[in-house]
């Protein structure tokens, strides 16, 4: 599987409505659920041009979670910009997850993607995979510029809260969230005490 993801900003017309109608069959319904038909169908393309601009599943479920990843991004940045606090900055994971999860009640689309993608050859592993790498360098990043002692710790704690908070959203809805922030404000407290 030497297939990688295609940059979603230069789809052509045709290729985004593919990966929109996938976006959403692949998050509601499962990746393994969901056959090219099943897309081309809601895409109202033909099968011929879903394999013309992706070449193949694999290669649209790449794309669909670089995508993916590429937004949650992008909404968590532009939240930390808004928070000068270098403390308060490790908390915003949790705020932007509470805005996120309003409109992905499915829980997360790269834990659901893990669990359905056993094989670390398929391209779209390596981006699901590689976002929760990213979200625990951000929060070490952001443990070391607030001057804690052991960053790379505190942040695989905050991770564990926010992973398990987005595990457990389709269950107990969005409280659930304010659990964990509330649960990671109290580490980062004990934390600082021993800083």
């Amino acid at each position: 599987m030497n297939a990688t993801a295609l940059d979603p900003d230069t789809l052509t017309p045709g290729a985004r409505r593919i990966l929109d109608a996938a976006a959403e069959l692949f998050y509601e319904r499962g990746i393994t659920a969901v056959g090219v038909d099943a897309v081309s169908d809601a895409s109202g393309v033909t099968k011929r041009t879903l394999y013309d601009r992706f070449g193949s599943k694999d290669v649209l479920v790449a794309t669909y979670l670089l995508e993916r990843d590429r937004r949650w991004r992008a909404q968590l940045t532009a939240r930390l910009d808004e928070v000068d606090d270098a403390v308060g900055r490790l908390l915003v994971p949790f705020a932007v997850l509470e805005e996120w999860t309003r409109g992905n009640p499915r829980g997360c689309a790269f834990i659901n993607a893990l669990a359905e993608m056993p094989d670390h050859r398929h391209p779209g592993y390596a981006i699901a995979v590689g976002e929760k790498e990213w979200l625990r360098d951000l929060l070490e990043s952001l443990a070391a510029d607030a001057g804690f002692e052991d960053p790379a710790g505190l942040a695989l704690q905050l991770l564990c809260l926010h992973e398990g908070a987005l595990a457990s959203v389709r269950i107990t809805g969005t409280r659930v969230i304010a659990s964990a922030e509330s649960a990671a404000r109290s580490i980062i407290a004990a934390a600082r005490g021993t800083s």
